[in-house]
């Protein structure tokens, strides 16, 4: 099974124009449109499923708007579910 790192998506609401190319082809279904209006009226997507995140920021490289991105999640040590 391959390792992957996961991810973090980090949406800049008041960039997004709601689109929903974020929403529609993420692979693990991570994001929603949200009800919530953003300063240009737009619905800007919500983390939905934020385990889910493979960190491959195709929702990223989709946004028109550079409203949205990724990092690596980063695990804290010493913690344990």
């Amino acid at each position: 099974r391959p390792e992957f790192a996961l991810g973090e998506v980090h949406i800049i609401k008041d960039r997004c124009k709601g689109c929903g190319f974020c929403v529609e082809y993420c692979p693990k279904e991570v994001l929603e449109i949200s009800e919530e209006f953003n300063k240009m009226g737009y619905h800007p997507p919500y983390v939905k499923n934020p385990d889910n995140c493979l960190n491959c920021h195709l929702c990223e490289m989709l946004c028109p708007d550079f409203a949205i991105y990724c990092i690596e999640k980063v695990e804290e040590e010493g913690i344990t579910a």
